[in-house]
């Protein structure tokens, strides 16, 4: 090992970059999520919420990391669960990292996991064609080597050519092969197919996503958001899907240290394994979180708005009909609330703001004659649509002592 070698090791040892055992190319990784930096949310009345990421790349494809790094990042985030998904046809790094069996990757990460870890690894791949197709992740899937063309040549290797080759095989092709495995496919980034930088419905995708062979869609992808890919969505009974579609460090794309996060897909389960995540999903129980925006159909972002969020009554203010009320967050998020109840807060304005997980106190000018108080709020950090935004109501039960 030379010298600048040492230093590079050196110094992402001591930066937390990489532990110990993954210098030495040996054994699983690191710790358990710690600290501020896990994704939380509650679960809701019914299902338990899963921190999920579908959409991540390591160094068998065109990713910069080992497969074990995005197991470590995703414990350090807090996620249920984790699909690294390579691209079959674009294969940067095949010529230094020889890999004939697609699933590698997946058994790498998957052998990488601490003897105590829940986190469930999915099987998953990426499907890389140019526009019309775009690209599509494939997950649960049960071998990745019978979505794409066998026998390429790779002597000599080139990158493009492989690509072209690999891309000979037909998009549809790779679809029935992902159904007959019983895989979730979903459209990845397809903002980013066309020239308009706005999805378009293809009548490929039009005729798979009828046919039961294109899941979701992703309306949120890195550092983009779409609203067009959310109504394409909500028009054709799409799966809601948020990704990190992390090549480089997390570390380093979204910066946790300083209070960024992945996109990632809440999941709403009926319990925690991967068949419960596989079958949520091909329901449509999800709902996406990307950056501050809490992005789902109705059924299933107000459960989890009425979980995350709670009031109670601490009292009248002596001698004065104004309710003092704590309103609590129990959530990463950070809500924006608008007032719509038609009730006069005396010390905020009608928007209020609420952290994640902690409380703010209001002070309502409302009757004593009341022994409960309902406030409706406008959820503005959240959508149900493209530009609509959900509502929530909140009661809070007035003691009759304090009433009187």
């Amino acid at each position: 090992m030379g010298s600048m070698q040492r230093l590079v090791i050196s110094t992402l040892l001591l930066t937390g970059a990489i532990t110990t055992s993954q210098a030495c190319a040996h054994g699983t990784v690191g710790v358990q999520s710690t600290g501020d930096r896990a994704i939380q949310f509650p679960d809701t009345a019914t299902r338990q919420t899963l921190v999920v990421d579908l959409h991540t790349h390591s160094a068998f494809s065109d990713g910069h990391v080992w497969p074990g790094i995005r197991i470590e990042e995703a414990l350090k985030d807090g996620l249920d669960a984790i699909a690294i998904t390579e691209h079959l046809e674009w294969q940067p790094h095949l010529e230094d990292i020889p890999h004939p069996d697609r699933n590698r990757s997946y058994e790498i990460a998957s052998a990488s996991l601490p003897a105590d870890s829940v986190l469930i690894v999915i099987p998953g791949t990426e499907i890389t064609r140019s526009a019309p197709y775009g690209h599509m992740n494939a997950v649960f899937v049960k071998d990745a080597n019978r979505l794409h063309r066998p026998g390429i040549p790779t002597e000599p290797f080139d990158p493009v050519q492989y690509f072209r080759s690999a891309g000979e095989w037909p998009a549809q092709a790779a679809l029935d092969e992902a159904k007959s495995q019983g895989a979730f496919v979903f459209w990845n980034h397809s903002w980013s197919d066309f020239s308009t930088a706005r999805t378009e419905m293809t009548e490929f995708h039009r005729a798979n996503a009828a046919a039961g062979r294109l899941h979701g869609i992703e309306i949120a992808n890195g550092d983009t958001y779409s609203a067009e890919s959310f109504q394409i969505a909500l028009d054709h009974d799409l799966t809601l899907i948020g990704v990190s579609d992390v090549h480089n460090l997390i570390d380093w794309d979204y910066e946790p240290h300083k209070g960024g996060h992945r996109p990632v897909n809440l999941v709403f389960t009926s319990d925690r394994s991967a068949d419960g995540i596989r079958d949520a999903l091909m329901a449509g129980h999800t709902v996406v979180w990307f950056e501050n925006l809490l992005v789902g159909r109705t059924a299933e972002l107000l459960p989890l708005l009425e979980a995350c969020l709670s009031i109670a009554s601490q009292g009248f203010v002596e001698g004065r009909d104004i309710l003092e009320v704590t309103l609590a967050n129990h959530s990463d998020a950070r809500f924006q609330l608008r007032n719509l109840s038609g009730l006069t807060f005396t010390s905020d304005h009608d928007v209020v703001e609420v952290a994640p997980h902690s409380e703010t106190e209001l002070r309502i000018r409302t009757p004593r004659t009341e022994d409960a108080l309902t406030l409706r709020f406008e959820v503005l950090n959240a959508l149900i649509a493209p530009g609509v935004h959900p509502q929530v109501s909140l009661t809070a039960a007035i003691p009759a002592a304090v009433a009187d």
